[in-house]
């Protein structure tokens, strides 16, 4: 996601629904698209390569280097690729686009919206599903910058083995250094991520190469027969491998979730043309260098590589990793806006960076780098962190296979002769890798599980306890028209515009009660505005605002904005018209603060609504959030019980 500031914003390319081709040559301006596509979306993927084929026989689960092990382990990772990356991802999942935009939430929203909410048990099933993927993001993004840094920093050892007690201080620095450096963002940086990930793939691909060329029969590792022949030798070791294998396809879900930024297109042509034969390159020759060397299985990644240019590689592969862990991080701020839009998460200070339409979120940020930087120092290698790997991305998978299932049957509406096969094939591949990684709960896949379920609980106690919270103003709120006729002439009217913020699409917000209770007076327009978070990335321009005038000078307004932009409230009432234009320095806005009593009224156990009075507590102010003027905001408390 960052870096996109060198290329174009294509969104117009992700609404295109003609299928990819393979056009040659590319024109100039797609080639720049897929420049940027290989430098943001594909770093992670990218530098899976590092620790991937090493795990299966040097991690946890230890295979031995035998033909019929290399081959059926190779044979393993081409069709996961193929499987669950091309055809799952990039044929399938990136065709549903949410108005340009992708992503397990994006997903969620366009099934939301096209369902029309029907079929309510099972819609809210479906929302659960999207929001357990987006909490399992949240522990996939803290595990990827700690191992793919210091997979590339472990590279040292074999330049020369003293430089070994080096590697722990220097990751821990440039992972540091990598989450420091994003308060700013990283424009110059940014530029330089297509370019650097493209040279980084050319490398392996060439080093890869160079070892096929001279052992060629490791090409015949492709024929899935090689698969099937070890499960049928060595169920138990075979199933084991999965877990191995499955890190060869982690960071599959940035080409869907990265679609709205370079278009499915320009992703496509990237992964077809350049990505997916470099990666397998790089894999067989791993493949041919273990079986002609068994002892280079300790990092065949490395090894590849010949005398003198070790080092090179080495920090090659450091500055993918960093630019892998940029996009990392990014992901988890666009996520992180995403889900507060859509109300999953509670209001967080968000910053623009120097990068054009790029965010920095703080807290999530922190959070990334203490939680990267403590698996780094407890696990103390990459082949430990591996451990922990692919729990949470293998059931965000999973989940959105489920999503898939429901996008095709219910809105693309596919014949049962289509879809059933398909999604039956999908279901069994993503279980089985599932099912491999939970073997790694003991020694270390427990901690994504963990920050998983602490997130989802999170996520699930805001939107209900938002949804409670509303439910009790809503029963004791006073019909507007009943205020109006009895408040409209009693009370003193004075000049200017007050807005009053509420979330009630009806009714008196409580702000106005206070207002009138502790000032005794009105001002002469009066506006109720609620905000909407449509399920768009964009809100229409044509929708943008919903004005109603309810008489004596009150009216009741409706600003509608998309997941993916910034609420900017005095930007968009400058477009209203309801008599004279709005004045910012003759309006006052009015907040609401409410002060939440936990209760046991049914809706929430006691510690939910604690959990969710502490989540409310330290929201970020709707001043700040809705960008509104912090000289002309009143705030005016109220306590709520659910």
């Amino acid at each position: 996601m960052l870096g996109a500031a060198a290329f174009p914003d294509m969104t117009e390319a992700a609404a295109s629904s003609a299928p990819a081709g393979s056009p040659t040559p590319v024109p100039p301006a797609r080639a720049g698209l897929v420049l940027g596509a290989i430098g943001v979306v594909f770093g992670d993927i990218g530098t899976s390569p590092l620790y991937a084929f090493r795990e299966a026989f040097t991690g946890h689960h230890q295979l031995a280097v035998a033909p019929e092990t290399v081959f059926g382990v190779l044979s393993l990772i081409f069709w996961a690729m193929l499987l669950v990356v091309t055809l799952k991802y990039v044929v399938i999942l990136i065709r549903a686009d949410n108005k340009g935009e992708g992503g397990s939430l994006a997903l969620l929203a366009l099934i939301s919206r096209k369902s029309g909410g029907k079929a309510g048990r099972r819609s809210a099933g479906i929302v659960l599903l999207g929001v357990l993927a987006c909490a399992l993001f949240y522990g996939d993004s803290m595990v990827t910058p700690a191992i793919s840094v210091l997979a590339a920093v472990e590279g040292l050892k074999v330049v020369d083995p003293r430089l070994a007690p080096a590697i722990l201080p220097l990751a821990g620095a440039i992972i540091a250094a990598l989450f420091v450096a994003r308060k700013g963002g990283t424009p110059r940086l940014g530029a330089l991520f297509g370019p650097i990930i493209a040279v980084y793939l050319t490398t392996i691909a060439g080093l890869g190469a160079a070892a096929v060329l001279r052992h060629p029969e490791i090409g015949l590792a492709l024929d899935p027969r090689h698969a099937f022949a070890f499960f049928a030798a060595q169920p138990w070791n075979a199933f084991l491998a999965l877990g191995s294998v499955v890190l060869a396809v982690t960071g599959a879900e940035a080409l869907y979730a990265e679609m709205g930024r370079f278009g499915r297109r320009p992703i496509r042509l990237g992964w077809f043309l350049f990505v997916f034969p470099a990666l397998m390159l790089n894999y067989l020759g791993q493949g041919a260098l273990i079986l002609a060397d068994p002892r280079a299985a300790a990092s065949p990644f490395f090894l590849l590589a010949p005398d003198g240019f070790v080092l090179p590689l080495v920090i090659l592969s450091i500055l993918a990793a960093t630019v892998a862990t940029q996009a990392v991080i990014s992901g988890a701020f666009s996520v992180t806006r995403q889900a507060i839009q859509l109300g999953f998460v509670p209001r967080l200070r968000i910053e623009h960076t120097a990068e054009a339409g790029h965010i920095y979120i703080p807290v999530v940020n922190w959070a990334l780098m203490i939680a990267a930087l403590g698996l780094v120092v407890s696990f103390r290698s990459s082949s430990e962190i591996a451990s922990a790997y692919g729990v949470a991305v293998t059931g965000a998978m999973l989940i959105d296979t489920w999503l898939l299932a429901a996008l095709i049957s219910s809105l693309w509406t596919w014949k049962p002769s289509r879809r059933v096969p398909l999604l039956i094939l999908f279901v069994l591949v993503d279980l089985a890798f599932f099912a491999a990684t939970l073997t790694k709960v003991p020694d270390g896949g427990w901690f994504p599980l963990l920050v998983g379920a602490v997130i989802f609980t999170l996520l699930t106690t805001w939107a209900r306890g938002r949804q409670l919270m509303r439910e009790s103003l809503a029963e004791s709120a006073m019909p507007i028209q009943i205020f109006i006729k009895s408040a409209a002439h009693s009370a003193v009217r004075v000049p200017g515009t007050a807005v009053f913020l509420t979330t009630a699409p009806d009714g008196v917000p409580p702000s106005l009660l206070h207002n009138l209770k502790h000032n005794r007076c009105l001002h002469q327009r009066v506006l109720l505005l609620t905000v909407v978070i449509v399920d768009t990335p964009v809100a229409s321009p044509d929708a943008r605002c919903d004005l109603t005038d309810l008489g004596e000078g009150f009216f009741r307004l409706v600003l509608r904005f998309g997941f993916m932009e910034e609420s900017d409230i005095p930007a968009a009432l400058a477009s209203v018209r309801c008599g004279p234009d709005v004045r910012m320095m003759e309006t006052s806005f009015f907040l609401a603060r409410q002060t939440l009593i936990a209760s046991p009224k049914p809706g929430m156990a006691i510690w939910r609504e604690k959990l969710f009075a502490w989540m409310l507590r330290n929201a970020e102010s709707a001043m700040e959030f809705f960008k509104l003027p912090p000289n002309r905001v009143v705030e005016l408390g109220s306590q709520v019980a659910i």
